[in-house]
C-alpha cells in the first residue's frame, strides 16, 4: 500500500480489483459499512506509535482486514452474512 494513500481508498481499490469493476463502480459506498474518516484517521502514518495492531470489518462480502503497516487483505464471506456490512455480531444490541 502506498502510505501516502489513505486507507479507505486502499480498501476500495483492493475490492474493487478483485471484482474485477472500476471502484467507483463499487455499491454499497465503502462508508456504508465503515466510517471512513475515522478509519484513516486510525492508519493515520503521522502518529505511527498510536496505529492498531489490526482491524476487521465487513464489506461488500468481504472481510477486510487492515494490518497496523495500512496492507490490506481481503477475504470472502461465506453463507448468508456476505452482504452484512455491520462489524458487530448479530447477537450485541445496537446504541
Amino acid at each position: 500500500m502506498n502510505r501516502e494513500q489513505p486507507v479507505s481508498l486502499a480498501v476500495v481499490e483492493a475490492v474493487a480489483e478483485r471484482e474485477g469493476i472500476p471502484a467507483e463502480k463499487l455499491e454499497p459506498p465503502l462508508h456504508d459499512a465503515i466510517q471512513t474518516d475515522a478509519l484513516d484517521a486510525l492508519f493515520d502514518p503521522v502518529d505511527s506509535d498510536r496505529l492498531p495492531a489490526s482491524l476487521e470489518f465487513t464489506y461488500n462480502g468481504y472481510v477486510v482486514s487492515v494490518e497496523g503497516s495500512g496492507g490490506v487483505s481481503l477475504e470472502a464471506v461465506d453463507g448468508k452474512d456476505a452482504n452484512r456490512t455491520d462489524p458487530r455480531p448479530n447477537d450485541v444490541p445496537y446504541c
